[in-house]
Order: C-alpha cells, then sequence, then structure tokens
C-alpha cells in the first residue's frame, strides 16, 4: 500500500473480494470451514471448552485473578490482560502467556484476566471475509468488555452513557498482535473504546522504570522477526528491539527484511488455518533470511508467527540445515530469563545420572 503510486489499497480490495467468495458463493478452503465452524460453536478456532481457557493459569505459581470470580470487575486492577485464544489454548503461546504473566507479577503490575468469558476478537474471520461471524464475536466481547470496565447496560440492551468510562481507565493489554490490532483499531467501531498496548510495550515501560532488571546474560546471536500486525500495520518496532538490547550477552542482528519492509511469516490473513499448495512456503523464506545469518536464537513477538517460525525450523533441523541447538522463542521469554535470578548451585541435587544439559540458549 505505501509503495503504490496510485494508492491502491490493495487489502482492502482482496478482504472485499473475499468477503463476496464466502458471503455470496460460499467458497472457501474447507481447513477454513472448520475453523469457522468451531468459531460459532465454542468461540475459539480449536473448537475446546471454555473451562480450557484458564488451564494454564494452575501452570504458575501465583494467583491470576479472573473478572467475576476473584475480582469483581477491571476498576480493581491496572490492565486487564486479553490472553486470546492461541495464548490460553496453544502449547508454544501458552509459555508466552506465562512469561509475560511472571513479568507483570514480579513487577508488581495489578491485572487480572476474562477467562472462559473471553472469545476471539474475529480477526481470522473478518480478514477470511466472513463479516457477520466478526460482528458477531466482536459485539459479544465489546459488551462482556464495557461491562467488566464497570460500565452497565440500558434497557435497550446498549451501554447506559451516564456510566460510560473514559478511554484511559479501560486498559488492555494483549500478546497478541492480532488481538491487539482488532481491539485498538476495529472495536470503536462497535462501541468498544479502549486504551491498548501490545505486552512489549508494557514490559519495555517496565524495564526503562526499573521495575524489571534484566541481570543474567543470555549469551547468543539474535535475530528478531517483525510480526506484520505489529510492525507494518501498528507501527511498533522499538520495544521489542530495546527488550532484546536490555538482556546482557544478547547480540542483535537483523534480517535483510525488517521493520517497514518485514516479510510476513505465512500466517496473516487466515492463512494460519489454511493450508500452503503452491510453491515455496511462506514460512521457510522467512527462516532460510533468518538462518543466513547464522543465530542462535530466532525471536518474535506474536504466537501466530511463534508457530510459523518453530515449524519451519523444526524440519530444517530435521533435514540436517539448522543447528540443534537454534531456538524460537518470544520476547517476553528471554527477559523472564534474564530478570530471574540464577538459582543457587549449593541447593541444587546432584546425583550421578543426572541428564545432560540443554544447548544454551
Amino acid at each position: 500500500v505505501e509503495q503504490c503510486p496510485v494508492d491502491i489499497e490493495h487489502i482492502d480490495h482482496i478482504v472485499d473480494m473475499r468477503r463476496y467468495q464466502v458471503m455470496i458463493e460460499s467458497a472457501f478452503p474447507s481447513e477454513a470451514g472448520t475453523m469457522l465452524k468451531n468459531l460459532e460453536k465454542k468461540g475459539n478456532p480449536w473448537g475446546l471448552a471454555k473451562k480450557k481457557r484458564v488451564e494454564w493459569t494452575k501452570e504458575v505459581d501465583f494467583e491470576v485473578p479472573i473478572v467475576g470470580q476473584d475480582v469483581e470487575d477491571l476498576t480493581e486492577v491496572d490492565y486487564l490482560y486479553w490472553v486470546g485464544c492461541a495464548g490460553a489454548l496453544e502449547d508454544r503461546a501458552k509459555k508466552t502467556t506465562k512469561a509475560f504473566a511472571e513479568l507483570l507479577h514480579i513487577a508488581g503490575v495489578k491485572f487480572a484476566i476474562m477467562g472462559g468469558d473471553e472469545k476471539c476478537t474475529g480477526d481470522s474471520p473478518r480478514r477470511l471475509g466472513n463479516e457477520p461471524l466478526f460482528q458477531q464475536l466482536g459485539q459479544e466481547n465489546v459488551a462482556m468488555l464495557n461491562m467488566a470496565f464497570g460500565e452497565s447496560l440500558g434497557e435497550d440492551g446498549a451501554v447506559d452513557t451516564s456510566t460510560r468510562k473514559p478511554k484511559g481507565s479501560k486498559k488492555i493489554v494483549a500478546t497478541c498482535p492480532h488481538c491487539f490490532n482488532t481491539i485498538a483499531n476495529e472495536y470503536p467501531q462497535l462501541g468498544g473504546e479502549y486504551e491498548v498496548i501490545h505486552h512489549t510495550q508494557l514490559l519495555q515501560h517496565l524495564v526503562d522504570e526499573g521495575k524489571l532488571v534484566p541481570v543474567t546474560p543470555v549469551e547468543g546471536l539474535i535475530t528478531y522477526h517483525d510480526p506484520c500486525y505489529l510492525g507494518r500495520h501498528n507501527k511498533v518496532y522499538t520495544p521489542p528491539r530495546e527488550i532484546i538490547a536490555s538482556v546482557p550477552g544478547l547480540r542483535n542482528e537483523e534480517m535483510h527484511r525488517h521493520k517497514e519492509r518485514g516479510f510476513c511469516c505465512g500466517a496473516g490473513g487466515a492463512r494460519m488455518w489454511m493450508e500452503e499448495r503452491i510453491g515455496k512456503r511462506v514460512n521457510d523464506e522467512r527462516v532460510d533470511e533468518a538462518l543466513s545469518l547464522n543465530p542462535d536464537i530466532v525471536s518474535t513477538a506474536c504466537p501466530f508467527c511463534l508457530v510459523m517460525l518453530t515449524d519451519s525450523v523444526n524440519g530444517k533441523k530435521n533435514d540436517g540445515k539448522a543447528k540443534e541447538s537454534l531456538t524460537v522463542v518470544d520476547v517476553s521469554q528471554l527477559l523472564l530469563e534474564s530478570v530471574k535470578t540464577p538459582s543457587d548451585p549449593t541447593t541444587e541435587e546432584s546425583t550421578e545420572d543426572a541428564p545432560e544439559p540443554e544447548p544454551a540458549k
């Protein structure tokens, strides 16, 4: 869009064409149909039960307050942490969720989650062309959020304007750039006005304030992949890089395509749920760019990017084209690794059959 000399907004045209295909012709890939059905019935792309959304909270050793159970509403906390479907239900993304929640806990930030009441924000159905499903999910989420922020509904079901809170008092932090983009830029169309930030922005702020102090070195060469919905769509480039720069031991090197000219991981536009059958896979193309730097760590700040890059890296390892020690992690995992004080070696049990140490990250 930025490069086109005659201002052709090709993304809007493609989404419009997809809307026609989906809503008029009912023509879309079968695997996308499964995802849409799951969203309609269960509110998440995998069709998992609501209670599964809070299972990750049992895997951390501190309390994660849930709105309606542990706190009355969001006026009692600093931030609502919007976990997102992937962050709550996908194993790799759950590591990011737990790392970010632990960092907030260490920094003393009061936060709560919506738990099972959270539904998909509707990003994927909208990009796929299923506009009615986006509207349905969005309206349900907005109504739930407005009530959680202490606004009440009138008899007609709309928010009672006399109870409407100012935008600055309704703070949401999201680890998924797709959720972040939808809640910040698309929910205002549905009556949801919130102050939304990405987790890397909040973490950078906490590091700058001295509430999180990275001390433990994480050795290695790192390259950072810009998620499209964080970078090019919302112009957030600096915070993740500043977090990486604050971690001792890391040496950052940029890929050929980065920041404004970043390259997609292959999951955008609801492609996360569809198979690629033409040419070279987009995630392989991106990982080849990363491998050209021979990094020890590939980092990103999006659950979709994490899955796509990890899948490709694992494939490259199986083919012997990537070193076994190469890891793909979210920026928050790196920060947590550095913020946590190293455990005292004298307290660790030593046994003759101790497992081999993992390769240094």
